[in-house]
């Protein structure tokens, strides 16, 4: 049984205040880990003192992106070496905002998540079509060639540590969700995927995020979708109280 991943993701938001005592308030009421990953991925200014925050937690620390690098000249990148060597365990792969405002692709989301594999972080991949590619029928084909094209060179051992986020466009900070079932439909597609490209094995043990306008009031009944194995979400991880009982929901998944 796959273990449900619950991913927030904070996005340009907090100060360095805040964002210690969003940790501390959190941590004295995570769900018991063997449930439930509870997992903040914060703005990169914020991760040491994080880290720090959580160290003998079950709280996890993740970036929201790097370079596929280890180093060189590249202003204003930071490096899966030095996200590891900050504790980080977990970083988010080709989000949307990333690839629509910051020129990311499929290949370059692929460089990074072999480059997180390679130097021992958890990538979580982000998939998903616009409106006009879900509106016009595309959206399996869509998503599919982003799974194929992410997930090159990886082995099958690696693609079954990978999270995969199903984030659609369309549904990400606009207050729209794509239904339970059909959120689940396409996260299900993305399982076959998984299963074409390695094995059933792998498509059994990959765990499927859902992302977009994710929060308490819907999150039961996303978790109780056969294909989706946790969240990533945006507004809804920025308090404590809401972020907790999307954890309580994952750990009661």
């Amino acid at each position: 049984m796959r273990k449900p991943i619950i991913a927030g993701n904070w996005k340009m938001y907090k100060n360095a205040a805040e964002a210690t005592a969003f940790a501390e308030e959190v941590k004295a009421s995570l769900p018991a880990a063997e449930k439930v990953d509870a997992v903040i991925c914060a703005p990169a200014l914020f991760l040491q003192s994080l880290v720090a925050s959580a160290a003998d937690t079950d709280l996890k620390i993740g970036a929201q992106t790097m370079h596929e690098e280890q180093e060189g000249a590249f202003t204003g990148e930071v490096s899966p070496t030095q996200l590891k060597d900050s504790g980080v365990e977990y970083v988010i792969i080709g989000h949307s905002e990333r690839r629509q405002y910051f020129n990311e692709t499929d290949e370059s989301s692929n460089k990074k998540v072999l480059a997180a594999f390679e130097h021992g972080l958890l990538p979580i991949l982000c998939v998903g079509e616009s409106l006009e590619q879900r509106e016009s029928g595309e959206t399996g084909a869509v998503v599919e060639a982003q799974v194929e094209k992410g997930t090159a060179q990886l082995s099958a051992a690696q693609a079954a540590d990978l999270v995969i986020a199903y984030e659609p466009i369309w549904a990400i900070g606009t207050g729209k969700t794509a239904t339970a079932e059909d959120a689940n439909e396409v996260c299900g597609i993305i399982r076959k995927k998984i299963a074409s490209l390695f094995n059933e094995e792998t498509a059994e043990a990959i765990r499927i995020q859902y992302g977009g306008s994710v929060k308490p009031a819907n999150i039961e009944e996303l978790m109780s979708m056969e294909h989706i194995d946790g969240a990533l979400v945006g507004g809804a991880s920025l308090e404590a109280e809401s972020f907790l009982k999307l954890l309580e929901a994952g750990a009661n998944a």
